[in-house]
């Protein structure tokens, strides 16, 4: 049986979003770390470094890059409150 791999998220290496990880938050692929962990992570002030140490040497530093993509992304997205 092929090992499960978590559905990619749109053309992204290292995003991904399906229902049985994180319950289909946007996570960085091979690890359990939210797309939204990091990023608080980071507007705290965390560098690379302390986040990679803080869990378990498990973040891809080459993952950054498209982490601030999905960011940039999702917060010019434009979205209406009825």
């Amino acid at each position: 049986m092929p090992e499960w791999q978590p559905a990619p998220y749109k053309e992204y290496r290292w995003i991904v979003a399906d229902p049985a990880l994180l319950g289909g938050k946007l996570a960085i692929r091979g690890t359990r770390l939210a797309v939204s962990l990091i990023l608080e992570c980071l507007a705290g002030g965390m560098s690379l470094e302390e986040i990679n140490e803080s869990f378990g040497s498990s973040f891809p530093p080459e993952a950054l890059p498209e982490v601030l993509m999905v960011a940039s992304e999702l917060a010019g997205s434009f979205h209406v409150a009825a």
